[in-house]
């Protein structure tokens, strides 16, 4: 048996500091408190055999881009250190509020994707993996109105996590990404195609 990695009092903090940053925020379309998907990042990244650090990215990964842009990364990388700082700078895809156009944002995550060094590439994967799983799920239980939860169409939606499928087999893969492949094609299951 394998021995146990340790997860310290630094995670404790960054899941505390992540309870306050998004406290009165929900899941897009939902009542569902946002912490819950932090938490479940923070999971698929465990799970996967990931580090404190890239653990405590995951729960901090989405910070910059809903409360506070680059000061809110400047904050982190001062409690939490460089390497979580670089993971969350890498899962961010807009530093302005408002944030620009979602296809504009997400065509050019995409092309990020590709070069993102094996932390910020388990971190980013995790998170695709609990938002297409989202997805997924509530398709088949609520049916086509997940979509309206969506600034882009249904299309674009899918192309964008098949875009990414591929830009992380580019940035290395790994079985985090093999896992959104699998929800992906689920995804397009449901849609029929």
């Amino acid at each position: 048996m394998k021995e146990m990695r340790q997860i310290g009092r630094r995670f404790d903090e960054a899941f505390v500091y992540a309870h306050e940053l998004h406290a009165s925020q929900t899941r897009k379309g939902t009542p569902v408190p946002y912490i819950g998907h932090l938490m479940g990042v923070a999971s698929i990244v465990l799970d996967d055999g990931g580090t404190e650090d890239e653990a405590i990215a995951a729960l901090l990964h989405d910070a910059p881009e809903d409360q506070g842009g680059r000061a809110r990364l400047d904050e982190i990388r001062g409690r939490f250190g460089d390497p979580v700082a670089r993971i969350v700078e890498d899962c961010t895809d807009s530093w302005s509020t408002p944030k620009e156009p979602w296809l504009e944002r997400k065509r050019r995550y995409i092309e990020h994707a590709r070069t993102l060094a094996p932390p910020s590439l388990r971190v980013s994967a995790a998170d695709k993996v609990h938002n297409a799983y989202a997805i997924l799920r509530d398709l088949r239980n609520t049916g086509e109105q997940v979509w309206l939860r969506f600034s882009g169409s249904a299309d674009d939606v899918l192309a964008y996590y098949q875009s990414l499928v591929r830009a992380y087999r580019d940035a290395g893969g790994g079985r985090l990404v093999d896992e959104l492949e699998r929800i992906v094609r689920g995804i397009e299951r449901e849609m029929g195609y």
